[in-house]
C-alpha cells in the first residue's frame, strides 16, 4: 500500500516537479462494469505513451470495494500495477464502504480525498480522463 502525500499547495509534492502526466478518474454507479474499462484504458495509454509517462488511476465511490484481492478484475489490476501505473483509492470512499486500506490489493495506494488529489494534478498540468 502506498500513501500519496498531499498539502494545501496546488502541487505540494503530489506530482514530480516539472512533469505532467495522465490521470484516469473512475467513479459512478455499477463499478463492476466501469472498473475493467478504466483499467483497460489506462493499460492502453501506458502502451501507447511508453515508459516514463506518469499514469495514475484514481478510484472514487463504491468502486474502491473492488480493489481487493480475488475480485473479478484482480488480474487486470495487478497487470496494470506491474506496468508502473499508480492505482489510488479515495480514502473518503474507503471509509464510506467500510474498507481499510490494508485490505486493498498490494500496490494499490490511497489518497485522502479523490477530489483534492485530482484538482492538484490538474493544476500541475496533468491531462484528466473520466471514465
Amino acid at each position: 500500500m502506498t500513501d500519496i502525500s498531499t498539502s494545501s499547495s496546488p502541487t505540494g509534492g503530489v506530482v514530480p516537479a516539472g512533469r505532467a502526466g495522465l490521470v484516469f478518474h473512475g467513479t459512478g454507479p455499477d463499478p463492476g462494469t466501469w472498473l475493467p474499462n478504466v483499467l483497460r484504458a489506462a493499460s492502453n495509454a501506458a502502451e501507447d505513451l511508453g515508459a516514463g509517462t506518469d499514469i495514475h488511476v484514481v478510484i472514487q465511490g463504491p468502486g474502491v470495494a473492488l480493489l481487493v484481492p480475488g475480485h473479478a478484475a484482480a488480474d487486470q489490476l495487478e497487470a496494470l500495477l506491474r506496468r508502473g501505473v499508480k492505482v489510488l483509492a479515495c480514502g473518503n470512499s474507503l471509509r464510506s464502504v467500510g474498507l481499510e486500506a490494508t485490505g486493498l490489493t498490494a500496490g494499490v495506494g490511497t489518497v485522502p480525498a479523490a477530489v483534492g488529489y485530482l484538482a492538484r494534478l490538474q493544476w500541475a498540468g496533468w491531462a484528466y480522463i473520466r471514465l
